[in-house]
């Protein structure tokens, strides 16, 4: 009997857990006002097509509280398998920015990078292109951002 309550405890715990994470994501991550993550590019094409797609609302699906719009069935079902492989970094904010001054700076999805398998997204203008900037000191603004990406979001 012991061992039931035990296993309901970590039950409910776990499911706690998830939801307060699931919360966390929707207030820290880049979404729009209507919950929708990098203004609607698909995440699996930047990997797949290597450029920025806009996604459909026909094919949309929401991983954590957080939606995202995909080009065709076989994008979305490749996000279904392995979400957090096609999540951007930093909950979708300019990375460049997060490594500079730990700020939250939205995006230009167009301007994004993909190092080690993993998604950059960065601020751009006319005159200001963070992507340039990045490149020209990675590794040290890579490391502050994961380091200032932590402190704003913990561990989710």
């Amino acid at each position: 009997m012991k061992s039931i309550v035990l296993v309901f405890i970590a039950i409910a715990w776990s499911a706690a857990v998830f939801a307060q994470d699931t919360a966390k994501r929707k207030e820290q991550f880049n979404l729009g006002k209507d919950g929708l993550a990098i203004q609607g590019y698909d995440p699996v094409a930047y990997f797949t097509q290597h450029k920025a797609v806009k996604g459909s609302a026909e094919y949309s699906f929401s991983f954590k509280n957080v939606r995202y719009q995909f080009v065709s069935p076989a994008t979305l079902k490749a996000f279904k398998t392995n979400p957090e492989r096609y999540e951007p970094e930093y909950g979708g904010w300019c990375a460049y920015a997060m490594g500079d001054s730990g700020e939250k700076v939205e995006i230009d999805p167009e301007t994004f990078k993909i190092v080690d398998g993993k998604l950059y997204l960065f601020y751009h203008t006319f005159f200001n292109n963070t992507l340039t900037k990045w490149n020209k000191d990675e590794t040290a603004l890579h490391r502050k951002a994961d380091m200032n990406w932590t402190k704003i979001a913990g561990a989710m």
